[in-house]
């Protein structure tokens, strides 16, 4: 017996209301009951209003793993090639863990303006270029890391820490599910392997596991042991699931606030549906030949990628909400990260990357899905305008200043926001957060960064955190 029991038990449990009504004020029961419907579980990913009208029923994240360089792809410096082979003398740290500084390097990509617009445009992405006019580049991105692993993790979850829920799950608590029959978020990494700080970038963190990622293959099965054992016939499966799901349902109503229970019964029964939904929609054998050849399917190079975003438009026909492609996989120069060679490490990962993009969004247009689908392009940061070493061409890390551009519904295209310096290093005008990115996202798929809240360690967590931060008002249509 302590003195904090004593009080409680002596007066009835009443010195218990004021905590209760501090927690309802926080919404923590609202969180927790969100999950029961009378007793039984209620659909996590159940299909839910947002904040506000938006365009925006879907969004694609097309992740360059490993950090492509602005000066190379939508930020042309003229300067840089006033000063190509001198040291750099400014105020910014150049290098990272005892890498080799170099001298100022010139984009060996040619910029040209494309579209109405004008919109500026190297050399990498000639396929891309021809929807300038669709394009709202952001110039002064910058982020809080210039580590690969939590560079991810920021980009991906708003923190540089391990266990935060990623974008992909707060557009899947906030806005539910279109299709009960298919993930409401769907991951697909490179061949070469994910990002270096794995799972954690698609993860639901504290929230329920139904919100985290579900990580597609782009060749055979889907997912891994999706078909169903040999000698089990469709009906006895149904009874045993039926029969698993009723006593799942029968322990959730002595345990009605165990959300992982809730989850784990609704992630059965998707496995189920997805045995044949899944199988369906990523086989690309149904589209035309016309239509494979389109995302580069018959060309090595491109055939990983484009195969990826021929499925990304199937899944989204079919009402998934995020989809996060992954281009570049392992370390160094099997992502986009060009330390000894840019110039060889971009030319090959834009080449696997700018046919499929251009064609994914041809069809979006096509099929009317470009109205209400959101496309995100970019990497974890920059590189530096510098080479790494002398007469090197690779760049290192640069997460002062970099670019990342936007798509689709809602966003007003054909125009570039921010700057950097006159060398490329820092953002210097309007310059734009990861959290202000993120931020901006959920303002286009309709969610308030600033409501949108899940109650967790006596906290209403969000997405952006507790630091004020904006919507790029610029970006908005």
């Amino acid at each position: 017996m302590n003195r904090r029991k004593f009080l409680f038990d002596s007066t009835a449990g009443f010195v218990g209301l004021p905590l209760v009504e501090l927690l309802s004020r926080d919404g923590f029961f609202g969180n927790l009951q969100a999950a029961t419907t009378g007793g039984k579980p209620k659909s996590l990913l159940a299909a839910k209003q947002p904040h506000f009208s938006a365009k925006a029923k879907h969004c694609v994240f097309l992740f360059m793993n490993g950090a492509p360089s602005q000066v190379d792809t939508f930020d042309p410096k003229p300067e840089l090639d006033k000063h190509h082979g001198t040291a750099y003398k400014g105020p910014l740290a150049v290098g990272s863990n005892g890498r080799p500084i170099g001298y100022l390097m010139k984009s060996p990509f040619p910029f040209k303006q494309h579209g109405q617009s004008g919109l500026p445009i190297s050399s990498l992405f000639p396929n891309v270029a021809r929807f300038a006019d669709d394009l709202c580049v952001i110039r002064s991105m910058h982020t809080d890391t210039a580590a690969h692993a939590s560079g991810c993790l920021q980009m991906n979850t708003g923190h540089i820490l391990i266990g935060r829920p990623s974008l992909g799950a707060w557009l899947s608590y906030g806005l539910g599910t279109q299709n009960e029959n298919l993930p409401s978020y769907v991951v697909m990494t490179d061949p070469r392997g994910g990002p270096i700080s794995g799972p954690s970038n698609w993860t639901a963190g504290y929230m329920p596991a139904a919100y985290q990622g579900t990580l597609f293959r782009s060749t055979g099965a889907p997912l891994l042991d999706l078909e169903t054992p040999p000698g089990v016939t469709p009906k006895t499966q149904r009874a045993s699931l039926d029969l698993l799901k009723s006593l799942n349902e029968e322990h959730h109503e002595m345990h009605p606030l165990e959300t992982a229970l809730s989850a784990r019964i609704h992630t059965y029964e998707l496995a189920y549906q997805m045995q044949t939904a899944a199988a369906e929609a990523v086989n690309v054998e149904k589209e035309s030949p016309a239509v494979r050849r389109q995302y580069g399917l018959d060309n090595k190079l491109t055939a990983d990628f484009g195969r990826k975003c021929l499925i990304t438009r199937r899944l989204l026909e079919r009402g998934v909400r995020f989809i996060q492609l992954y281009s570049g996989g392992g370390h160094i120069e099997d992502t986009w990260d060009g330390h000894n060679d840019c110039i060889t490490n971009h030319t090959l990962h834009a080449g696997e990357t700018d046919q499929p993009i251009a064609a994914l969004m041809t069809d979006l247009k096509r099929t009317g899905l470009w109205d209400e689908t959101l496309l995100v392009w970019g990497g974890e940061f920059g590189r530096t305008p510098t080479s790494e070493g002398v007469g090197k061409p690779g760049r290192d890390h640069d997460w002062h200043g970099f670019s990342m551009w936007l798509a689709g519904a809602g966003v007003k295209g054909g125009q570039a926001i921010g700057a950097t310096d006159e060398l490329g290093f820092a953002a210097i005008e309007d310059k734009c957060h990861v959290s202000d990115l993120h931020a901006t996202i959920l303002h286009l798929m309709g969610l308030d960064h600033t409501r949108l809240s899940y109650f967790y360690g006596g906290l209403n967590q969000r997405l952006t955190g507790v630091l004020p931060h904006h919507v790029i008002q610029q970006a908005l249509a």
